[in-house]
């Protein structure tokens, strides 16, 4: 999507910008000659995941943007209110402010250790209302005043809140500020909005904990920076209280080629959480498909696996996971021993119930596993980010078939 230069000028602060993104947010911003405000907490390089508040502000700069880095935990209320009152003096103002940063755990209560609830609401809910709050005095001023949130629509459905009820409220306390805010702030003019993708988004955080499998089937970040700008074009007075999907404001602007966003054309997308009817979304992620190969053709199956649980695979893996067939359950030790048995599966960090069909389709390729729990012919137990680490392990099994 080609920019218009309705940013032109615009003091954008935006939470958590230091890559994916909010990095692709501040660049597309910045192409129209914004001021972009690098709130984040990454001021060094992360071991594993690219990008500082610096190295975004140089890219921001070189796009023909104004950059102001600024290291802030957003759980701090002084470090907000510090960092919204240095970008409005720096700039003359705020004339948007863009609530990106999060926190994930796809984990179930049992398996969620209060101190990462209380991260997720730290910096999902009560970060974002934090910072809303203190870009708020500056908003009131401005004569294009926009607030957006990185979060999804509220739907109610128990399937989004069953597997990982604490991230659920995390992000949905972020919609229930556009919600709010959207009304309490309709009189100053200030437009406020949710932004949520259709598909997962390859940034780099999903490549470290899906691999290659997840970022194939992924959309580039931009997708989700061209339907935010788009948005933040329109009249504020006018245009709030919205739930966008990236993929649906893009084509109120009359945008028909989405190839442009696929990480790996051709591959089939995985679909985003929390979607709504419009979307292929699952009553139940539990399959009622009869179990079509027998327990003998399935210990045969996964007597053949057995070479591929390698040194390799256990020190890049760790983790303790089971196959649950219904009438058998498998043991994968990427832990310790690197065998395969029959178990009850008790004590597995991630437990895969699904039929052996669908299983085979996985290992296969001919579904994928984010493809097969959305459509509820996989349920999954305990981590879900670190079931999305072995995604490569079924890849390689079907060497083996």
């Amino acid at each position: 999507m080609i920019n218009s230069g309705a940013l032109a000028g615009r003091t954008v602060f935006i939470s958590g910008a230091s890559r994916g993104i909010g990095e692709a947010f501040a660049l597309k911003f910045a192409k129209d000659g914004a001021n972009v405000v690098v709130a984040a907490k990454t001021a060094t390089p992360h071991p594993k995941l690219p990008g500082t508040i610096y190295t975004v502000a140089e890219k921001i700069e070189a796009a023909g943007g104004k950059a102001l880095p600024l290291i802030v935990d957003i759980r701090d209320e002084h470090a907000v209110k510090k960092a919204a009152d240095e970008a409005a003096a720096t700039f003359g103002g705020i004339d948007i402010c863009v609530n990106n940063a999060s926190a994930i755990s796809l984990t179930g209560t049992a398996d969620t250790p209060m101190k990462r609830f209380d991260l997720m609401m730290g910096i999902n809910t009560r970060g974002t209302y934090c910072v809303t709050q203190a870009c708020l005095p500056y908003l009131k001023k401005s004569s294009h005043a926009h607030i957006l949130n990185n979060s999804p629509p509220l739907n109610m459905k128990p399937i989004w809140f069953r597997n990982h009820v604490a991230y659920t409220m995390a992000k949905y306390g972020m919609s229930m500020c556009v919600l709010g805010h959207a009304e309490e702030f309709r009189d100053y003019g200030i437009g406020v909005n949710a932004i949520w993708p259709a598909t997962a988004i390859a940034t780099a955080a999903i490549d470290m904990l899906g691999g290659d499998a997840m970022m194939r089937t992924s959309r580039k970040p931009e997708i989700m920076a061209d339907a935010a700008y788009a948005m933040l074009s329109r009249d504020p007075k006018t245009f709030t209280g919205n739930f966008c999907i990236d993929e649906e404001v893009l084509k109120e602007e009359g945008v028909t080629d989405f190839d442009q966003y696929h990480n790996c054309p051709g591959e089939a997308l995985s679909p985003d959480f929390f979607l709504g009817d419009d979307y292929p979304v699952p009553e139940s992620y539990t399959s009622n498909e009869p179990f079509k190969l027998g327990g003998d053709k399935i210990a045969a199956m996964m007597s053949k696996f057995q070479p591929l649980m390698t040194p390799e695979i256990i020190s890049k893996t760790g983790i303790l996971f089971a196959i649950d067939f219904g009438d058998k359950t498998y043991v994968f030790d990427l832990k310790d021993s690197g065998t395969i048995s029959e178990g009850s599966g008790e004590g597995a960090d991630v437990t895969f119930q699904m039929s052996p069909d669908v299983f085979v389709k996985v290992v296969k390729g001919e579904i994928q596993t984010t493809a097969a729990f959305m459509s509820g012919q996989m349920k999954i137990k305990g981590n879900l980010m670190e079931a999305m680490k072995l995604e490569s392990l079924f890849k390689k099994m079907k060497t083996q078939l």
